[in-house]
């Protein structure tokens, strides 16, 4: 709004502006709001939680039908979601909440895999792991090399595959992966397999913000020391200058937690998770910024290991 309406003091959430549009209806007017869990990943970005707050402090007047099934931490909504159903106009209706994944055709469940792997919930994450891994393969390896192999030995004719990695991913340059170069998101999605620009001829690599909303039928996910497992959870990181340095702030958290939940389902068939080996000569790539997690995927969730 400053940029392109002249509008410096604009302070509304994108939800509140969105729902004061349908309020200058003199008679009545419906807002359907479609909301993914976890796919938060863009500063300022707050997911349903904003709606309902923007509903609670400016429009107390409206009716929300809403899904009762919304108090996953994916959702990030329960402290407005139980506020706001103490309240009347409040009509919860199990038909609201979408279960189903329709991205991945092969196992409606990889969500709540990813879900669960992300949570820490490892057994949980297992029992998901072995209910899809006949019809949706999902492998975990060390090797760049290997992981492109397997892409190329699964994909049949026209079927899309390419590498994807989180935007913050600094480290991975050793193994020819700059997220610093700027990939063409059309060439990427839509050039065939001569075309180096294209997905297929896995040189570029797209991250979260290129590849959210849209879908691989075979995906490489590399994982860098950004976002590590450690005995007391998730650790999260960002490359600054010649070091890593702790990213603290919560919203920061979220934004990386949810980028590796976006990567993780980018893909409709199957997908090869990489954790590089790392290298102790090289302090940014200590093996203790990547072991703990393919332990993590190895080990406690069952994610099986190319040979």
């Amino acid at each position: 709004m400053k940029r392109k309406r002249n509008r410096p003091d604009f302070a509304m959430s994108e939800p509140q502006f969105l729902l004061s549009c349908m309020d200058r209806h003199k008679d009545w007017a419906v807002v359907v709001c479609l909301v993914g869990g976890g796919q938060e990943i863009h500063r300022g970005e707050a997911g349903i939680a904003e709606w309902l707050t923007a509903l609670r402090q400016h429009f107390t007047h409206w009716h929300i039908h809403i899904s009762p099934h919304l108090h996953d931490s994916e959702y990030a909504a329960g402290d407005a979601l139980d506020i706001l159903g103490r309240e009347a106009r409040v009509h919860p209706d199990p038909k609201m909440h979408l279960a189903v994944s329709m991205r991945s055709f092969r196992a409606e469940h990889v969500s709540s895999f990813v879900k669960h792997l992300l949570d820490l919930d490892a057994d949980r994450a297992g029992e998901y792991y072995r209910a899809i891994s006949d019809r949706y393969p999902i492998v975990l390896t060390r090797s760049v090399r290997t992981a492109k192999d397997w892409l190329r030995s699964r994909a049949r004719g026209t079927e899309r595959y390419g590498m994807v990695v989180s935007s913050s991913a600094q480290r991975l340059k050793p193994h020819a992966i700059d997220v610093r170069v700027s990939v063409d998101p059309v060439h990427w999605f839509l050039d065939d397999r001569v075309d180096v620009r294209s997905s297929y001829y896995l040189e570029d690599v797209a991250t979260e913000f290129q590849v959210q909303g849209l879908e691989l039928d075979w995906a490489a996910v590399v994982w860098d020391g950004d976002f590590r497992h450690t005995p007391s959870g998730w650790r999260h990181f960002s490359f600054r200058g010649e070091r890593w340095e702790r990213v603290n702030k919560a919203d920061r958290q979220l934004y990386l937690k949810n980028a590796y939940r976006v990567l993780l389902t980018r893909a409709r068939q199957g997908m090869v998770i990489v954790v590089p080996e790392g290298e102790e000569s090289d302090p940014t790539r200590a093996g203790k910024f990547y072991d703990p997690t393919f332990d993590y995927l190895r080990d406690q969730v069952g994610v099986t290991v190319l040979g």
